[in-house]
């Protein structure tokens, strides 16, 4: 059998080696435009800020290496011009020699990854405006910032990769501004929960810019000048545009391949384009999220490393193995916070109009009577009838992954909040706490389903009518001196029972203390001395002060030197 795959990397070089490893009599030839088979592009932000030193860690192994151990074709150079289904060949141009010639294929295997999306912008080829998506971009960055000894940067989109720009550049010694179009950064997250994000990257004294769009781009001698749409400018001497990515599907369109709804090429459950010959992996496909059902572009390595197992297999063997989806599962690092996220978010939630339930709960990374104890904060979305959990995100300074992927695999295999209170985790004092945050997350989850609470949402908030609602503080009197809600009456929940004459039975009253749980325990209290209308507010204080940045500094981790 005679196997052509067209791209390396994540895709096409585990599914060349995985290939090699089931089958060591095919032939097997992998096209490769670029210069390299097999890098870590997700760590190309941090050679650039140093974290990692040296070039060569980048490659995960040598077009030569990868020929030695698995004998496989490989052609570096090498530009796949088109794809002809019909007769099973392929067009290639060598790209150092402008050679063409046509290949021959058994079985096709498409791993053109995506690229980024450069809008056509005014000045936009200026030379000191750079993408980042591949070892060449890295050392064009790095050699430019030399060159030219750059002290300003601005970034065009917070995503990822952009906000893991914005920190190795910051530890690099730059000046940093971001400027995204939306009102948040990391779409992914709910605006809740990047909201804490926000007030993190602000404390590192980046000029993040939200709500701000770029229309062009003006030389100013040495500088650059970048233009947004209400009028201002900002003088910078180089800007990275990280605003997303696009699929490469041009050769699989132009091949007569079905194409998804997304713009991604289209592939079975299979991986198995519309073509029976030609299977497809990647940054380039459109998979199903099995959570919403609904098609989904998840350019993330570790999805794209299943998918071309998966390929592999089924290339040699027939059609048996099955790629059940991804729920987009991600973690990245910003400066100190660590935000992580998996399934689907409430506002995909309710732009497909699924109805959900959303709860957020606040807690520490380990024991906090243990030393080091760093804040944590989950918000899960989930099914009113069953209590499936839709989605999760984490925002915390230590001990976000191994929550996230605790509820990953709840989220994965379509369980419900009752399996996240039922959840078994190592506990010793420094790694958790008898009552795991994640363990609390369904606790809470538990009780809004069985009734046992009425929740209310930060955004509820500003909707109050003094008439119809009465907003009542359960903290202490000191923390409500520091700050509260406009508004609020002060009631601390350990004089509540001697002061209930002190509330209104003819309005509806919204509780909220610091993080929930006094807040629930007052709720408890109300409830059983006869009031019917109560509600306790979804995350406290905490919640809504970082959602409506009435707290500049509420999320940081303790002791840490925000002023570096």
């Amino acid at each position: 059998m005679k196997i052509v795959i067209i791209g390396g990397v994540a895709g096409g070089a585990t599914a060349a080696a995985r290939l090699r490893r089931m089958n060591e009599n095919a032939e097997i030839i992998l096209f490769e435009r670029g210069e390299y088979v097999s890098y870590a592009n997700c760590g190309l932000p941090y050679y650039i800020g140093g974290t990692i030193t040296e070039r060569d860690d980048l490659f995960v192994q040598t077009a030569e290496g990868f020929t030695n151990r698995f004998r496989i074709d490989i052609r570096l150079l090498s530009e796949v011009t088109s794809i002809s289904a019909e007769d099973k060949t392929i067009k290639v141009r060598n790209l150092s020699t402008g050679e063409e010639y046509a290949e021959s294929y058994d079985k096709l295997l498409v791993s053109t990854g995506a690229a980024p999306i450069r809008l056509p912008l005014p000045g936009i080829d200026h030379p000191a405006i750079f993408t980042l998506r591949s070892v060449p971009d890295t050392d064009a960055i790095q050699s430019y910032i030399k060159q030219h000894h750059i002290k300003r940067v601005v970034i065009m989109g917070a995503g990822f990769i952009g906000l893991e720009m914005a920190e190795n550049l910051y530890e690099a010694g730059l000046t940093v501004d971001i400027v995204e179009m939306g009102e948040q950064v990391m779409a992914p997250l709910d605006f809740s929960m990047a909201s804490m994000v926000h007030q993190h990257v602000r404390e590192k004294n980046i000029n993040l810019r939200l709500k701000e769009k770029v229309v062009g781009f003006e030389a100013a001698g040495d500088t650059l000048r970048v233009l947004l749409d209400g009028g201002q400018q900002i003088e910078t001497d180089m800007v990275i545009s990280s605003i997303g990515v696009r699929p490469e599907k041009q050769l699989a369109e132009s091949a007569g391949l079905k194409i998804g709804s997304l713009g991604g090429i289209w592939v079975n459950e299979y991986m198995q384009t519309s073509d029976a010959h030609i299977y497809a992996v990647g940054d380039a496909v459109e998979v199903n999220n099995p959570v919403s059902h609904q098609p989904a572009l998840i350019p993330l390595a570790g999805p794209a490393n299943k998918q071309a197992r998966i390929a592999a297999d089924n290339i040699l063997e027939g059609n048996k193995c099955i790629y059940k989806g991804t729920i987009g599962t991600s973690i990245a690092k910003v400066f100190d916070l660590t935000v992580a996220t998996a399934g689907v978010s409430a506002k995909v939630l309710k732009r497909q109009h699924i109805k959900y339930l959303s709860s957020y709960t606040h807690g520490y990374s380990h024991a906090g009577y243990y030393p080091g104890s760093q804040p944590l904060s989950i918000k899960i979305v989930f099914a009113p009838e069953t209590g499936q959990l839709y989605g999760a995100q984490v925002v915390g300074f230590d001990g976000v992954d191994k929550r996230i992927e605790m509820m990953a695999q709840v989220i994965q295999n379509k369980g419900t909040i009752y399996n996240l209170s039922e959840l078994e985790q190592a506990y010793a004092p420094p790694f958790s706490s008898a009552k795991d945050p994640v363990n609390i997350a369904g606790f809470v989850a538990e009780n809004i389903l069985k009734g046992k609470i009425k929740i209310a949402y930060w955004r509820d908030i500003a909707a109050l009518d003094p008439t119809k609602d009465f907003l009542l503080d359960v903290r202490t009197e000191e923390e409500y001196g520091m700050n509260h809600i406009i508004g609020a009456v002060n009631i601390p929940v350990d004089d509540l029972r001697k002061r209930l004459d002190e509330i209104p039975t003819d309005k509806r009253i919204i509780l909220y203390c610091a993080i929930g749980l006094r807040g629930y325990l007052a709720y408890r209290i109300l409830i059983q001395k006869g009031f019917t209308n109560v509600y306790n507010l979804s995350g406290g204080y905490k919640t809504y002060a970082s959602a409506t940045c009435k707290d500049f500094c509420c999320y940081k981790p303790d002791n840490l030197d925000t002023n570096k």
